[in-house]
Parts: C-alpha cells; structure tokens; sequence
C-alpha cells in the first residue's frame, strides 16, 4: 500500500537518526490505510514515530539475547493513539482547555495565547487586563498587533505565539537555529557507575525488556509523560515528580497510566534532598524543563552525572536547545503557529482562522522518539556500561513534519470499533475506563501495564525495594 510504503520511508529516516541497525527494519510492519485529516502527513509521522520505538524495545530485548522479532504497527491504531487512548466508563474527561486559551485575532493577523496553567493565564492577563471570559480576551487582542501582544506576554512569563508562515519561520533566528540541529542529539557519557550495570539492578528479560529499569520523570503536559507511558508498557517503573500546585486534570487520566505519582518541592531542603536520592536510584531521568531551568536549580548536567553515574538523560523541550527562544516556554499548538503549520492548514482549508493539525502530532511524536532515545540509551548501557545523553524539541519534530510535504487526504480513516478497545477495565480514582489496544505488537513482548492511571502526588517519593 502507498501508505505502508510511505510510513517505511519515515521510519527508516527515524531509525537512522536514533542510530538503528538498519537490518532491523526487516522485521517491521505497517498494517491499516487511510490518514487523519490535514495538509500534513501525521497518519505517517504517527506511525513511525510508534514504530521507531517499537524498534528499540525490540533492539533491547535483542540485546538481552532474543531472536528477531517480528514488529507490527498498526497506522489507524497509531493516529488514535495520537489523540486519547482512554475510553471512560460512567465519568468524563474533565475539560483539557481553560476557557480563554485560544486563537486570537490581532490588528495585522493571528496570534494563540496558552493559558492552561493558572500562572500562564495571569501573565496573559497582567497584558491584556482581566478577562472573564474569550468575548473579552478577543476585544483587548484585536487593539494589539500580533508581534507586540507576543512580546508582551512572554516578557511577562506566560506563553503566546503569532501565526507565521514556514517561509517567515525558517528566515527567523529561531527557525534558522532549530533547522541546523539535529532531531535527536546524543551525547555518550565518559562517567562510569560504580556498581556493575544492570547487575546492580533486576536484570531485564527479553520478555520485558525494561524491568527493573527505574524512570525518573519531570515532564508535564504532554511529550514527556507520553513518553514515560511507552516506558511503562514495557515494565519500567515510572516515578513521576510534580511540584507541589501542579495541575493538569484534563490529560492526567491518559498519561499517568503506569506510573507511581509524587509531589516534591525542588526550592525546599527537604525537597531536594529526597530528589538528590531518587536521582541517585534513578537509571533513566526524562526532564521537560528549559535549558537552563534545573541548572539555576542546582541540578545541572555535571551534577546530575556525578548524582548519578551511567545515568541515561534525556530531556525535551519547546523551541530548540540553541537560538534567541531557547528558554522560551512552548506548547505544541504554540509551536504549530510559530513553525508554520497552523498557517499552512489555513490555506490548505481556504479558512478564515488558523487550523492546526487533527491531534497534538509534535507533542506525541517527540514523545515516542523521546521513549526511543531512553532505550537506546539503556542497549548503549548494557553494552558499555556507560550512560548516555540525549536532546529532543517540538520544533524539531515540527521541521520534520515540514519536510515530509503533503499528506494522504482522499482516504479518511475508518471511525472506531467495538473491537479497537480492549476488554480489561482500568479501575482508576475517577471511575472504570478501558483502553485502545495498543498501536504496536511486537512479537513474545505484549506492551501492558501494571498499574492504572492515578491522581497526581498519590504516591510517596520512593523507589520500590530491588529483590
């Protein structure tokens, strides 16, 4: 099928980048046709995005002394997963928006203002004034030029970003500088554990290749607990840190699943105390702060390795590790309208108003590369006994989906099925649920998970007893 075919050629690119053997595309399969709605290829991007960590869990448990294994990934399951792989049972899913986060018209175009988090939308408000509802936020943007409301916002802390064309994004110092890096960087590192790994911990089995590999999580919304989630399904244990006010009920139930919650103060002495512990316990930290962001801290890279010997670093962010906007906060549908894309719809539909992309296509990419770039991280460790450093960004990923061109438009995907949802009923606090069966099966390694989706700072600060 053209779809299958296209799908391999993305993955081949991915699998290149993460530093695949490419012999282990053999294995793979696409199966499904049709593609999400959009001028872009996010059904394709979906796929391979799935497909290249499904890879690496299948690199690993070759590692660990399995044979081949055959990989199938399904591409409307992949799309799906791109959205929300939780179906509630009897509750719902509380609003994922607050009510003025938006696209905006200013005096010379478009301009989105993020404002899910409550001082996100008091930086957009010390701005615009109070805005009780989006009537109000529409009147006070259309007297500002998209350019200067921009500024204004993020001058003040909170997350805005005009429309802009691709053309005007690659001739801006951030889109130049995003352009020139790759999209997974990898640093090996020189430190060495002091115990042997992974005898100091449970070894893994080919069955499930990331037991006993322990995760700590400092991500929110979204890459980064997508990323941690694939983890889990293949038996990491996932402890996820949030601070002490943190809240995002709209996405919690779909990525906490799998992992222990925990709340800590990093600005505390106790706070940081514990953390310095859990670092030192840690095998695999994925973080989703700025560059500098644990640096002022006091956990920056050097300390981190020497916290942590052999630890596996992977971290992510919005708008690029170098370049004017590298500590610039971002979103997936703020980089959407930075990078272009929201544009591109815009004309591919014919619209008055921006159309981003039919799910949050940057965020869930970037989180299954960023998942990639963690197990990689763990075969390099298990052959070498050193650990390993790696960079991700959403603008990056956007390049990609750039750069792939036009997508399938004429064949949409099949609506859902009783049958695309498994039979297990997750028990979580909020209520039953079930799942979308998995996007990729791997042969002899089932992805499932051991814990459900859970409150943010239900669980202590701690790691289970090794046997």
């Amino acid at each position: 099928m053209r779809e299958s075919a296209r799908a391999l050629s993305v993955v081949e690119f991915l699998w290149t980048e993460i530093g695949g053997r490419l012999a282990a595309l053999e294995t793979l399969q696409f199966t499904g046709d049709g593609a999400l709605p959009s001028c872009f290829s996010v059904t394709d991007l979906a796929s391979a995005a799935i497909a290249a960590a499904g890879l690496s869990v299948s690199e690993l448990a070759r590692a660990l002394g399995s044979k081949p294994l055959a990989i199938r990934v399904d591409r409307r399951l992949a799309s799906m997963w791109f959205d929300l792989s939780i179906r509630p049972t009897g509750w719902t899913l509380p609003p994922a928006r607050d009510p003025i986060m938006g696209d905006y018209r200013a005096k010379d175009g478009w301009i989105r203002l993020h404002t899910n988090a409550p001082h996100h939308r008091s930086a957009a408000e010390r701005v615009l004034g109070r805005c009780d509802h989006a009537q109000t936020a529409a009147k006070r943007v259309a007297t500002w030029s998209k350019g200067e409301l921009e500024a204004s916002i993020v001058q003040a802390g909170g997350c805005a970003a005009e429309m802009r064309s691709a053309a005007a994004w690659s001739d801006h110092p951030q889109g130049r500088a995003v352009a020139a890096e790759p999209l997974i960087c990898f640093d090996d590192s020189d430190e060495v554990p002091s115990g042997r790994w992974p005898e100091s911990i449970r070894r893994p089995d080919a069955a499930r290749p990331l037991a006993g590999v322990r995760v700590l999580d400092l991500t929110r919304v979204l890459a980064g607990p997508v990323a941690t989630r694939f983890l889990a399904g293949y038996g990491a244990e996932v402890l996820r840190i949030d601070p002490p006010d943190w809240s995002e009920p709209g996405v919690v139930p779909e990525v906490t699943l799998g992992k222990h919650c925990a709340r800590l103060d990093l600005k505390s002495a106790a706070g940081r105390a514990t953390f310095e512990s859990l670092l030192a316990g840690a095998d695999v930290l994925v973080h989703g702060y700025r560059p500098t962001a644990l640096e002022r801290l006091g956990f920056g890279a050097t300390r981190r390795r020497a916290l942590a010997p052999g630890l596996i670093d992977v971290c992510l962010d919005a708008y690029g590790w170098s370049g004017p906007w590298a500590e610039r906060r971002g979103f997936d549908s703020l980089v959407q309208m930075s990078a272009g894309i929201a544009d591109a719809g815009m004309s591919w539909k014919r619209s008055n108003h921006p159309i981003p992309l039919p799910v949050q296509a940057l965020d869930h990419a970037t989180g299954y590369l960023t998942a990639a770039a963690a197990i990689r991280g763990v075969e390099r460790r298990l052959a070498t006994g050193r650990g390993v450093a790696a960079r991700l960004s959403l603008a990056r990923t956007a390049k990609l989906l750039l750069d792939l061109g036009a997508g399938e438009h004429e064949r949409p995907l099949t609506p859902e099925t009783p049958s695309d949802v498994a039979a297990e009923v997750e028990t979580t606090p909020w209520g039953g649920a079930r799942r979308l069966n998995p996007p990729v099966s791997i042969q002899h390694i089932p992805m499932h998970w051991s814990l459900p989706a859970c409150e943010l700072g239900s669980s202590p600060a701690g790691w289970s007893p090794l046997p």
